[in-house]
């Protein structure tokens, strides 16, 4: 079991710009009637290899679509393994436990958020489309047998105005 996990808040400023992307993606899927995330994954050179916005809109749609998730499955298509270990994923949002396993085991390195899911939490509330878990990302990532450097919360005021009136 893996009990160490970085957590340094250093990050570029073409990184915060990556963030905010993937905030970008985020009001993308808010207007296309789509729960308000979106993620970003970039190899270690900053080039973006997947972009994704939210495409799950329970109850009527597949619940799986979350934009982490689609993100992390797109990048293994166009990277190696090796790349991927050191590639990131950007989020508008803190990945939930599915999301979270689907970059475990896509074998992505890094992981950098904008809003923290407590945070999302409160702007939520008890929505029934969006049964939050009470789990960070680090303790999912914690759990495996290989490091996922995660980096977040930041730009957290900045991911959270496109949820505004939205739940």
């Amino acid at each position: 079991m893996n009990t160490k996990i970085p957590d340094a808040q250093a990050i570029t400023a073409s990184e915060l710009e990556l963030l905010r992307e993937a905030i970008a993606e985020s009001y993308a899927s808010r207007e296309r009637g789509r729960h308000p995330f979106g993620a970003v994954v970039a190899d270690e050179n900053g080039v973006v290899v997947a972009r994704r916005g939210n495409n799950s809109m329970p109850p009527e749609g597949d619940p799986t679509q979350h934009a982490e998730l689609t993100a992390a499955a797109e990048a293994t298509s166009k990277l190696t393994a090796a790349q991927l270990a050191r590639a990131t994923l950007y989020t508008s949002a803190e990945p939930c436990v599915m999301c979270a396993g689907a970059i475990y085991w896509t074998g992505i390195g890094r992981v950098v958020y904008a809003l923290s899911e407590e945070k999302l939490l409160g702007l939520t509330g008890d929505n029934p489309e969006n049964p939050t878990f009470a789990l960070p990302c680090r303790e999912v990532f914690a759990r495996g047998q290989r490091v996922v450097e995660v980096h977040g919360p930041m730009l957290e005021d900045e991911a959270a105005d496109v949820h505004v009136g939205f739940w």
